[in-house]
């Protein structure tokens, strides 16, 4: 279900005129009688990700181009829609939703006012007020209103998932978690499944079934490749991507533990997010134009640390005209060729690990090459290389700030290399991303970033291992575009998006930033 059907289907129930989606204020429907309001804003960012669903590759052209563009879109019931965008400013867009055919969708609403009607006649009340109760459009962040239910009533009335012939009925658990708009699924023996639903595990569905080891290899099997299946059977744990067409992809992982076997599914979309919708800073866009160096995109697990890349790689897909390579385990998002040459491969499928795939992508005339995962040593020593003799790679780490991943590259070395290895990451560094996602005021979730952009003073540090001046060096390197976790940590409590007690949490210099809402005044409840 994307985004946009959520308001097509009130369009219809409710006879609106019109729907108008505006940055960072209320939905406002209008009716004949006049117009109402949601109870709450909707995001840019929602509404940069409702247009990239349902728009037509030309009309994003156009919007992009033109700052304007209007579209036809159909939805899987068939009522068109005319969609008009406007941008206004980086960050402020305008929707307006119409009925394309008026007639067509009066008839729509006749027909299901009809059908509640016979189904309430037949005894099916209950069932009838259940079904006029849509769901949170998948994904959206924040409520757009008072017209969405909370998670509370979602889970008491779980919409009805209609499988295709022959399709897997595992999908139908991955079908429900993408209409709750929850980023992984879990099925654990011995348990229901459950979602993350905005950072918080709950219930897929209140009153399921808890499932047993048997039930759940039923269940999932199916769904894995004979190389996972080969590979689970051998070390009880696999890593494979899975899609369902039309819906999403997913980044599966099947383990044990003490009570059998379990799962981890986590969306990831067809879509690929645009910069403005994640909010990365400009000065980080400002990398995919680099021509060489080493940038790595660094933050814990679940931290948003592929979505940055993938939107990094895409962005770079669309502006320039290059060779790119990615080596990931397994391949997330998937990059058809724009104006870049793009060629994927997945560890395990198509080469033996990373080692070996960056060793190979040298005699592959690369100009940018992505690194899923810089696991150990002889990966890290490469990617080193490759970016000293003239390209351009990107890689991930799990670390949590700027000083601590630059740390984490040297002390991987035997200390006799590490002098040497100092001096490389001196000259082929170019920036650190590092992240964390944040529980958002009113739902959903936003990412806090650190930003280091290497310079002399940066290489001089690097070189002569002095990484704990590089936060002093980010505090006072705000003009060239850096930012310590702490400053973007503040600023999204200030404007409101994030509470005090969350970026607390989440920080890692937790004096720095409780010393810095003391002079803001900004209370910090623990």
């Amino acid at each position: 279900m994307r985004r946009i059907d959520f308001y097509v289907q009130h369009l219809v129930k409710h006879d609106a005129q019109e729907i108008i989606l505006s940055s960072g204020k209320p939905v406002t429907f209008r009716f004949a009688s006049g117009d109402r309001h949601s109870n709450s804003a909707i995001e840019h960012g929602t509404i940069a990700q409702l247009v990239q669903e349902c728009a037509p590759s030309d009309a994003l052209d156009t919007l992009m181009r033109a700052g304007k563009a209007r579209f036809t879109y159909r939805g899987d019931d068939g009522v068109e829609v005319n969609v008009v965008v406007e941008i206004n400013g980086a960050s402020t867009w305008l929707v307006n939703v119409l009925p394309a055919n008026p007639a067509a969708m009066k008839l729509e609403r006749t027909t299901a006012a009809a059908a509640a009607a016979a189904s309430q006649r037949a005894g099916g009340g209950a069932a009838a007020t259940n079904a006029t109760t849509m769901p949170r459009p998948a994904g959206v962040g924040g409520a757009p209103g008072a017209i969405v239910p909370k998670p509370e009533a979602m889970k008491a009335a779980a919409p009805e998932i209609r499988l295709a012939p022959g399709e897997p009925a595992a999908n139908r658990m991955l079908r429900l978690m993408m209409q709750m708009g929850a980023s992984d699924l879990h099925v654990s023996s011995g348990e229901r499944p459950m979602i993350r639903l905005h950072g918080e595990m709950m219930p897929l569905e209140e009153g399921a079934p808890k499932l047993d080891d048997a039930t759940i290899r039923e269940l999932l099997f199916p769904l894995a490749p004979e190389r996972a299946r080969k590979e689970f059977s051998e070390r009880n744990d696999a890593d494979f991507a899975y899609a369902i067409e039309g819906l999403a992809r997913f980044r599966a992982n099947f383990f044990v533990d003490r009570r059998g076997m379990g799962a981890v599914f986590r969306q990831i979309p067809f879509n690929i997010v645009s910069p403005e919708a994640l909010g990365i800073p400009k000065q980080v866009l400002d990398l995919c134009w680099l021509s060489k160096g080493l940038v790595l995109v660094t933050g814990p697990t679940g931290s948003g640390k592929s979505t940055t890349l993938a939107t990094l790689i895409d962005y770079i897909n669309q502006n320039r005209s290059d060779h790119i390579i990615t080596i990931e385990d397994p391949i997330e998002f998937v990059h058809d060729n724009k104006k870049c040459l793009v060629n994927q491969r997945e560890v395990g499928a198509h080469t033996e690990g990373f080692k070996s795939a960056l060793r190979a992508a040298l005699r592959e005339d690369p100009d940018i090459v992505l690194v899923g995962e810089m696991r150990d040593l002889e990966t890290i020593a490469i990617a080193i290389e490759t970016a000293e003799t003239g390209h351009l790679v990107f890689g991930t780490l799990h670390t949590t700030t700027a000083p601590s991943t630059v740390d984490r590259i040297i002390d991987q070395f035997p200390a006799d290399r590490q002098e040497q290895i100092r001096t490389m990451l001196s000259e082929s560094l170019r920036g650190v991303i590092s992240q964390v996602l944040c529980k958002k005021e009113g739902g959903g979730r936003v990412a806090a970033y650190e930003v280091l952009v290497a310079n002399s003073a940066v290489a001089n540090l690097i070189r002569e291992g002095k990484t704990f001046q590089l936060v002093s060096v980010m505090q006072t390197g705000r003009n060239l575009g850096m930012q310590t976790m702490n400053d973007h940590l503040f600023e999204h409590v200030k404007a409101g998006r994030v509470d005090a007690k969350e970026a607390y949490v989440k920080a890692v210099d937790k004096t720095g930033l409780k010393e810095m809402f003391a002079k803001a005044g900004i209370a910090l409840t623990l």
